[in-house]
């Protein structure tokens, strides 16, 4: 990554967007492809074609235009991704966190099988199953193809998955993938996950509240949408870029020192967002509406680093680099209209 924030590889920076195949709001997705390079779905096989049939109207538009992917998690989960995420949930099951997760009566969801890992190494996705099944937090397939699953375990295998696949973008799609979500209670697990003993230092996880960066798109087209687009990226991709380099230079800092660089970031971005909100009121005179922010932790990984060490053992995650030093990391965009924005919180 170099001085602007931008991924030193020069890939395409394509939103990974999680826990489901089809996004919840709209309104949210025509403000975020304006900050990335195209929008990623984990779709299973026997889903294909769902963002198309759920939300024909956008999706055809991000189709039509490149912009959509949908991925499969049965070539895209490989053996070492199942294994990462097999060990994570192992631990977890072992910490008793996931007894916590699940102590709740929330109704239980389906989760395709291959998202659980059982195309790419069916021994270690029976062996979690087992585990699961045994707490009462999973139970026996209907259909051969999905699990149900107890809605907060569920959600904390999607935080893992989208944190473990994400690297693997380039080498799979030739792509880099961000991971993003519409759910704050997914990021707020992402920072609990990251808290864990063995993971990390919890002042090492940071979390930038959502700030207003967009109007209000839900009676916009998508093809307008995809038209201003093409004449402002450059200034939305630098907001994100100054986001990820927030990210990255707070988690670097002991405690004692972020509160001055964190004033600081706010100061020059606060320039950045208000350029964001004027450029989209100019061309639809619609009122802030849509909010971005940033949680996790994200750090150039050079030799001896003991810190960045414990999270690339903790999650499994190695970033894009080259051999000397990696970007590694687990960090999730949060993206909002106004009527979903998250009360404010500090990690």
């Amino acid at each position: 990554m170099d001085s602007s924030g931008k991924p030193a590889s020069n890939l395409e920076d394509w939103a990974f967007y999680y826990p489901g195949p089809v996004w919840s709001d709209p309104d949210a997705i025509k403000n975020l492809v304006l900050f990335f390079d195209g929008l990623a779905v984990l779709v299973p096989n026997y889903l294909q074609g769902k963002p198309l049939r759920v939300d024909p109207a956008i999706a055809a538009g991000l189709s039509q235009n490149g912009l959509l992917r949908e991925l499969q998690p049965e070539t895209f989960i490989d053996r070492a991704a199942a294994e990462e995420l097999a060990t994570n949930l192992v631990d977890l099951l072992a910490s008793g966190a996931l007894d916590r997760v699940g102590a709740d009566e929330s109704p239980f969801e389906e989760l395709s099988m291959s998202r659980l890992g059982w195309v790419a190494a069916p021994d270690l996705a029976e062996m979690v199953f087992d585990e699961l099944v045994k707490r009462k937090l999973a139970r026996e397939s209907e259909d051969g193809l999905s699990i149900p699953m107890h809605r907060g375990v569920r959600g904390v295998i999607l935080v893992l998955l989208a944190q473990i696949l994400a690297p693997r973008g380039p080498s799979a799609y030739n792509i880099g993938l961000s991971p993003c979500t519409d759910r704050p209670a997914l990021v707020r697990g992402l920072v609990e996950l990251l808290q864990l003993p063995g993971i990390t230092n919890e002042s090492h996880v940071m979390q930038m509240d959502v700030e207003h960066v967009g109007v209000d798109l839900s009676a916009v087209p998508i093809d307008e949408v995809l038209g201003f687009r093409r004449e402002n990226y450059s200034a939305y991709r630098a907001y994100i870029n100054a986001l990820r380099r927030f990210m990255r230079e707070m988690t670097a800092l002991p405690p004692a020192e972020q509160n001055r660089l964190q004033a600081d970031r706010r100061n020059e971005m606060s320039e950045q967002r208000k350029d964001l909100l004027d450029r989209a009121r100019r061309a639809w005179r619609r009122p802030a509406s849509f909010g971005l922010g940033v949680a996790g932790c994200l750090w150039l990984l050079g030799r001896g680093d003991p810190v960045a060490g414990l999270i690339a053992i903790g999650l499994g995650i190695t970033g894009l680099a080259d051999a000397d030093r990696k970007e590694i990391g687990a960090y999730s965009y949060l993206f909002a209209a106004r009527h979903r924005f998250p009360t404010r919180a500090r990690a």
